[in-house]
């Protein structure tokens, strides 16, 4: 139950349409939903804003439908569901409404939301490789509300790639800079932008990028200010982080 949702309710019982047991029996199962399995957090967006998103890898395709179902069937508008695979995702579709975007593994159950942060999300790559992680990211910041321009494959091998793109660096509200190999991208979009960089390692590269290590240890060590990190391939992490930045001021 999210703000508004609770909102409705009191309204509701001011106007006579609802009796007080019948209030605190909404509120009482309010706090979480348990399904045995799975316990849903029906108050995170109350406290932090955004509701809970599913995580969907390790988990059977049954136990993702039947958590997305009562996660809409408690109103939540918009379901996020990460790290979901093709045959999870198409056994999930039988059971709720979604929308299925294979190349970030992402499921979204319910209706995308109208943009309502202060302005604009970049997702940078910078390769075609890191595509995934950056879909994955800018799924994500949608899913939160937030509009999203995406600048891929505009790598520091070609920086006249990125440099045509000034317009939107310096009017985004938050970028986010996805690069594997040695991870340079986020340093210069950080020398460049006036707003915070939310930098994600990608596991691409040869050998000696070690998994992104490599790409993660430059992040870390950036000249550039302003520049945070997350994790490697953590895309999902990257966009929640950038709809925080954008939403900061927004009731």
């Amino acid at each position: 139950m999210d703000k508004k949702n609770i909102r409705e309710l009191l309204v509701r019982l001011a106007a006579g349409e609802t009796t007080v047991d019948e209030a605190m029996e909404e509120l009482r199962e309010a706090p979480f939903r348990d399904l045995g399995f799975a316990k849903i957090d029906s108050h995170r967006s109350l406290r932090q804003g955004i509701a809970e998103v599913i995580y969907g890898a390790g988990k059977r395709p049954e136990q993702i439908a039947e958590i997305a179902a009562a996660m809409l069937s408690g109103g939540q508008k918009t379901v996020l569901i990460t790290r979901m695979g093709k045959e999870a995702a198409r056994a999930v579709e039988r059971a709720v409404p979604m929308t299925y975007y294979e190349m970030a593994r992402v499921g979204i159950a319910g209706a995308m939301p109208e943009p309502d942060g202060r302005g604009t999300i970049v997702v940078a790559t910078g390769g075609t490789s890191d595509m995934p992680v950056a879909e994955e990211a800018a799924i994500t910041a949608e899913a939160l509300g937030n509009r999203v321009t995406r600048l891929y494959d505009v790598g520091v091998a070609g920086l006249h790639r990125l440099l045509a793109h000034m317009d939107e660096i310096m009017g985004a509200s938050a970028i986010v800079a996805i690069a594997g190999m040695e991870g340079a991208l986020a340093s210069v979009i950080g020398g460049l932008a006036d707003c915070p960089v939310v930098a994600v390692p990608t596991s691409v590269g040869y050998g000696a990028s070690f998994g992104g290590l490599s790409a993660l240890l430059s992040m870390l060590n950036s000249c550039a200010s302003g520049v945070s990190v997350v994790n490697i391939d953590n895309g999902f992490g990257a966009g929640y982080l950038a709809s925080m930045i954008n939403h900061i001021g927004v009731k």
